[in-house]
């Protein structure tokens, strides 16, 4: 089985704090998921972030929706975390979320390691799940940036 890996970084001039605050706040998941993904959080939204913590979520990608459960499974505020995927579209999903400080400036960094599913025929799909994948996490990226310059974090 073949392992792909996405990989996305930033520079935000907003405290390691903050930031990794935003995303301890599983409500910002949605903020920050392209609307045509028809995402939606079924966890309750008071939900706390901690090593272990479920989350399950419903949204479509190409039109065909699907359930998605996440654990997290590595916890090392504010400097890390990770959610593996435990039910959903591919055969192993692995999202590491990094965050480093210096001088008053967050480093944001994503580390996907993913396989599709369906091992060896889903392979043909790579080239389009790949340009999905860049265009959810492109706009992942432009819209975290948006939202704490424009301070609405």
């Amino acid at each position: 089985m073949k392992t792909y890996l996405i990989t996305r970084s930033m520079n935000l001039p907003v405290n390691i704090g903050k930031v990794f605050q935003f995303f301890c706040d599983v409500k910002n998941l949605q903020r920050i998921t392209p609307p045509g993904l028809n995402f939606k959080i079924l966890t309750p939204l008071q939900v706390e972030i901690l090593d272990g913590t479920m989350i399950d979520y419903q949204m479509s990608l190409f039109k065909i929706p699907f359930l998605w459960r996440s654990k997290i499974s590595l916890w090392n505020p504010p400097f890390e975390f990770m959610d593996t995927q435990l039910k959903g579209p591919y055969n192993m999903w692995e999202h590491t979320h990094r965050f480093y400080e210096e001088n008053g400036k967050t480093t944001i960094e994503d580390n996907v390691i993913y396989r599709l599913p369906l091992w060896p025929v889903g392979e043909v799909a790579y080239p389009v799940v790949r340009a999905q994948l860049n265009r959810i996490f492109d706009y992942r990226l432009a819209t975290i940036k948006q939202i704490f310059l424009s301070g609405n974090s």
